[in-house]
């Protein structure tokens, strides 16, 4: 079969020839994959970057997608953290990790949405309780999970959503996606923090896809902006973007009833995650979340690698 396949962690997949997977356990199916991803989670699963790289080699990247089954039904599917991934035009799924789509699923707008989609809808099935008219802030909102988060925000009860992003222009097509406010990262710092301060210091969420530098300095002007620091904040670190550490003042947590939480492989396991998408697969496909999903032939993934725009996702399809 053909396949994007990672033999040096410093070059881009090559499409190029490999051994055909083959099932070896009772719960394994080889299914032909019609679409997947190309997901900031899968380049760093390729550049050996992301927390769970084994370091092994070759490599087929890709962590989730549509398939086909032999008996001809659709499958959305999460791939467990092998080297056998989705990039290719066949996989090995583990059929306890995948969801039965109706026929007429958009193959392509599902591969596109699941992930980014995913990051949120887990965040606040998981971890935290968001209770109807509650507000939430997006740090990252203008990339393609974020975007997805602020609809996803809206879609569970939030009351009011606050996107914080960089980019006049990116930001101004956010409040047709459900921002009821926005803020722009890239303006001076002291009115970042004013922005920080009168639009988005009472909300009770934040989802965090950025971490790094814009997380140290959003943090002590929304806590200090607070009118009643003693009301609960869950800060949910879901991407690091922006920087993989934080300096952390004392006294934020002094100062404020803040906890800080993550969201991802591990802080929720893999049945918690399962649980939650049939729901996210029937909002996909109802057509609820705009998506901007952009197919192109696997075999220009070399090319496709590093040159995929800031809101659309790139789904490759064998």
């Amino acid at each position: 079969m053909h396949a994007a396949v990672v033999r040096e962690f410093a070059r881009s997949p090559r499409y190029e020839e490999f051994d055909a997977p083959t099932a070896t356990r009772p719960t394994e199916e080889v299914v032909d994959v019609i679409a997947s991803g190309l997901h900031p989670r899968v380049r760093s699963q390729a550049d050996g970057s992301h927390y769970t790289s084994t370091d092994e080699l070759p490599l087929i990247p890709g962590i989730d997608g549509v398939g086909r089954r032999a008996d001809g039904s659709l499958v959305y599917f999460l791939l467990p953290d092998t080297t056998m991934g989705a990039m290719a035009e066949q996989t090995v799924i583990d059929v306890r990790r995948s969801i039965p789509l109706p026929a007429d699923t958009d193959a392509v707008r599902l591969a596109a949405a699941m992930n980014p989609a995913m990051s949120s809808w887990v965040a606040l099935h998981k971890r935290a309780t968001l209770t109807p008219g509650q507000s939430v802030l997006v740090l990252g909102g203008t990339g393609s999970a974020g975007r997805l988060a602020i609809q996803v925000a809206r879609r569970l009860g939030a009351g009011s959503v606050i996107a914080a992003g960089r980019g006049a222009e990116r930001l101004a097509t956010l409040g047709a996606l459900g921002a009821d406010e926005t803020i722009d990262l890239a303006a001076a710092p002291d009115a970042v923090a004013a922005d920080l301060a009168t639009k988005a210091a009472d909300v009770d969420v934040v989802l965090d896809y950025l971490w790094g530098t814009p997380t140290e300095d959003a943090i002590m002007p929304l806590l200090q902006g607070r009118a009643d620091r003693s009301k609960a904040l869950t800060w949910i670190e879901i991407g690091s973007v922006a920087g993989a550490t934080i300096a952390l003042p004392s006294a934020a947590l002094r100062q404020a009833n803040l906890r800080f939480v993550g969201s991802g492989q591990g802080s929720v396991s893999a049945a918690g995650i399962l649980s939650t998408l049939p729901a996210l697969v029937d909002e996909i496909n109802a057509g609820t979340f705009a998506v901007d999903a952009v197919a192109r032939p696997l075999s220009d993934v070399e090319a496709l690698w590093s040159n995929s725009a800031t809101n659309e996702r790139i789904v490759l399809t064998p």
